[in-house]
């Protein structure tokens, strides 16, 4: 019976222990996350087990611990990876998609710009009149250059005056005048800007081309020829000088001498300033270049300058808005006659923010850059116009 006694508590007691162990189990794994749950309450109401085995485990917070320096450096750069992190990938994004680059297209557009670009030729003030290149020349009909007439003759400078009309332009009067150089009427007028030429303006007409200079202190009429390329000779006979002496502030008639090239475009009001103000990177230059869709060599009619979507477009000069729209190739795109021939083409607009018709300064915000109509990535497609032919923008562009 002892035996048989022992035998028989022997499962029991084991029964026990592992009832005991699933318990402990089951109490730690899930009911310490359930607490007083449905569940919870279940088992209680069963009997099955005590209802303290289910009060809620809540985790003791000491913050002399949180507090010391390991864990405090530990819990800072944590911080600043939760908050840092989405940041800066944000940003690196924004900045992957803010430059051109490659895209693989089934289909190309060449007939279709082919097509624009004689449009936009079309949309470009044709030449009125006389014309001139960089230099100032006055060009013929055939767009060749003159040449003087009284080339190495020697004589004295005279003077006439002349009523500007409607109509005229500086190379059309050089012209009627027998002028080959726009710079001699801009020099010897005083002309600080074309643009303010009205009709009903008296000027002076030279009897021959050259500049007026005014003598600074230390000149010499050596040092003058050197830096004109004028021989003294021709000097002297312009101006009807008895002697040498030169007296600083007096002025001298330059026979023959002409503008330097800023001062001219200064006083043609053709520095351009950058369209865009904020930073850009040069991604496309004028001329010959690969088609960024089918790889193709082609003309490129502008400079495209890549940034970001939403920078600021601003007018290149002065001048009023003639055209605003929509195309397949510049997507949106504004055209703007700053006068003297010249026009300027923004496209890959993201916004158009003037109107057609709108008169605008020099620097006026006009739009802001995108990637609409025929473009890998977002940039300002800028392109200009002189008397109906292409012009580089970075020939114009005062940086």
């Amino acid at each position: 019976m002892q035996i048989i006694s022992y035998v028989g508590s022997a499962p029991k007691s084991r029964g026990s222990a592992r009832s005991k162990s699933l318990m402990l189990k089951f109490r730690s794994k899930a009911f310490k996350r359930s607490g007083s749950g449905f569940m919870a309450k279940a088992f209680s109401g069963a009997g099955i087990l005590p209802d303290r085995a289910f009060s809620p485990v809540l985790p003791k917070v000491n913050f002399r611990v949180l507090l010391r320096p390991e864990r405090l450096k530990k819990i800072c750069i944590f911080s600043a990876l939760v908050i840092f992190v989405p940041y800066f990938s944000i940003k690196l994004a924004d900045h992957i998609q803010s430059f051109t680059g490659p895209l693989q297209m089934a289909e190309t557009f060449s007939s279709e710009i082919e097509n624009l670009n004689t449009a936009m030729a079309k949309f470009a003030m044709a030449s009125s009149g006389a014309s001139f290149d960089e230099n100032g020349n006055v060009l013929s009909d055939d767009g060749k250059v003159l040449t003087p007439s009284s080339v190495g003759v020697a004589k004295a400078v005279s003077f006439q005056s002349y009523r500007v009309k409607s109509g005229d332009t500086i190379s059309s009067i050089a012209l009627n005048f027998g002028l080959t150089n726009i710079s001699t009427l801009i020099s010897v007028n005083g002309i600080d800007n074309v643009r303010t030429l009205m009709a009903g303006q008296k000027i002076r007409i030279p009897n021959q081309d050259g500049i007026v200079y005014t003598i600074q202190k230390g000149d010499s009429l050596n040092s003058i020829s050197i830096k004109h390329r004028v021989s003294v000779e021709e000097i002297v006979d312009a101006n009807e000088l008895v002697d040498e002496k030169l007296s600083a502030g007096g002025e001298l008639f330059i026979p023959g001498a002409r503008m330097d090239s800023a001062s001219l475009k200064k006083a043609m009001g053709e520095l351009f300033i950058c369209p865009i103000s904020q930073s850009y990177r040069i991604s496309s230059y004028f001329g010959r270049r690969q088609d960024p869709f089918s790889g193709v060599l082609s003309e490129h009619t502008g400079v495209d300058l890549a940034c970001p979507t939403g920078t600021p477009i601003n007018a290149t000069m002065s001048g009023k808005i003639v055209k605003t729209g929509w195309t397949n190739i510049f997507g949106n795109y504004v055209i703007i006659n700053h006068g003297n021939g010249y026009q300027t083409l923004y496209a890959h607009m993201s916004k158009i923010l003037c109107r057609t018709g709108q008169s605008v300064s020099q620097g006026t915000r006009i739009g802001l850059v995108g990637s609409t109509g025929y473009s890998t990535g977002p940039h300002l497609h800028f392109t200009v116009y002189k008397n109906g032919r292409l012009v580089d923008p970075l020939s114009l562009i005062k940086r």
